[in-house]
């Protein structure tokens, strides 16, 4: 351990891996470290008897739940948008050879007291009663308008600036209804709160593509993708990137204190008495809390509410199980009578463990101390926001951006040859 890095990455939760695979490929020497003796951090999956240690201490499993070993349950429920941001960047760096994934049967939403399902056909579109005949007309010539959209060609604006122009208004030109501007923003362009009626129509656009385009990509019934035997796959398959190229892991490393300068600059990490030195550090919040990081709290907002269910056909339980998911953003002192409308939907369940996080959110300058430290999970239901802290980072870290247009298997197929 006693050696010099470009970077040492503490915390193996995806963001962290996704960095280490990026920042070993470009041939950065990248030192990775985690207290924990397993991968993923915050966003690892846990098998049932690592799940009842964790909320329940020395109690077992009970035995009709089945093996410890068929379970993959996930601490940061998510589902993948089949053409966003993370599948490009697993095909970018062609880590998907680690992985398999599986489609996602489908997307619903809750309106006036019921579950419907989101249309993922012009079939589907035509049956469903979350609008009146009348209305999908209207709503139909408005994602023609999406569909058509191009930010390169103003031909396709019809007259109109996205950029200046708030959703609300870009909504009623087109005169739809309230019931329905609520499921474009939140079923579609998947916003969580309201604020975005009030910012540029472009964001909302953008998100409802990003919809369209991942919908139609698997031809499935959502937009969403899954891997298989859960998200834990996902940091473990960066961190076989990391060290294809170099990477060097040691886990289960206990405290791993963050070393500073006279200058305030970071220059190493201490572990069991060795210090590896570095010229910047990469982190998740828990390895710096008490100098960079602010909680954030979003307390008095209505926010949305995610129920999030996969069963054994993504392995990650035994068949006739289902697992399920019910997220927010607390909102009152009262968190768990919050979730009760989600998990009411759900019906009987054999066991129930409630969670509770703080986020939070970098407030150091990484120019001055070299420490880039990433935010905290949100609540959404796809990963979205979260490659894009990654790819944030990497600039700030690299002074470079990603371009996923380049197919870096290729390039390495080509050199190998």
């Amino acid at each position: 351990m006693d050696e010099e890095y470009d970077v040492i990455v503490l915390g193996t939760g995806l963001k962290e891996c996704i960095l280490s695979g990026l920042l070993s490929v470009d041939g950065l020497k990248v030192l990775h470290m985690d207290r924990n003796d397993y991968y993923g951090g915050d966003s690892t999956s846990l098998n049932l008897n690592q799940l009842w240690k964790k909320f329940r201490g020395e109690e077992k499993p009970p035995a009709h739940l089945g093996a410890s070993r068929d379970y993959n349950v996930d601490m940061v429920p998510k589902f993948m948008m089949a053409n966003g941001t993370l599948v490009r960047t697993l095909i970018h760096t062609d880590v998907t050879k680690y992985l398999s994934f599986k489609a996602v049967d489908g997307s619903y939403v809750f309106s006036k007291g019921k579950i419907h399902k989101v249309p993922a056909t012009d079939m589907e579109a035509l049956k469903s009663p979350l609008m009146g005949l009348f209305e999908k007309r209207r709503a139909r010539n408005f994602f023609i308008y999406v569909q058509d959209y191009n930010d390169a060609d103003p031909r396709t604006h019809q007259g109109l600036d996205l950029t200046r122009m708030t959703t609300r208004e870009l909504i009623a030109k087109h005169g739809l209804s309230d019931d329905t501007i609520d499921f474009i923003g939140h079923a579609l362009a998947l916003h969580r709160d309201d604020r975005y009626l009030s910012e540029p129509a472009i964001d909302t656009v953008k998100r409802m593509k990003l919809y369209s385009e991942s919908l139609a990509r698997f031809q499935g019934g959502s937009p969403y993708i899954y891997p298989l035997y859960g998200l834990g796959e996902l940091p473990q398959a960066f961190a076989r990137l990391s060290a294809v190229y170099g990477g060097t892991y040691m886990l289960n490393k206990p405290e791993c204190k963050v070393e500073f300068d006279m200058e305030g600059k970071v220059c190493g990490v201490t572990s069991e008495g060795e210090t590896a030195k570095c010229k910047k550090v990469v982190c998740d919040p828990s390895y710096l809390a008490n100098k960079i990081i602010l909680p954030q709290k979003q307390l008095g907002r209505k926010s949305d509410m995610y129920v999030f269910c996969c069963s054994y056909t993504h392995n990650v339980a035994p068949k006739g199980k289902f697992i399920a998911f019910v997220s927010a953003e607390a909102e009152t002192d009262n968190p768990q009578s919050e979730l009760k409308p989600g998990i009411d939907l759900l019906g009987p369940v054999d066991e129930l463990f409630f969670d509770m996080y703080d986020r939070y959110e970098p407030v150091n300058e990484p120019s001055l101390d070299n420490c880039f430290v990433s935010s905290s999970y949100d609540a959404t239901t796809h990963f979205e926001t979260t490659v894009t802290d990654v790819l944030n980072m990497y600039t700030l870290i690299t002074g470079k951006t990603v371009d996923l247009s380049v197919d870096l298997s290729a390039a390495s197929a080509a050199e190998e040859y």
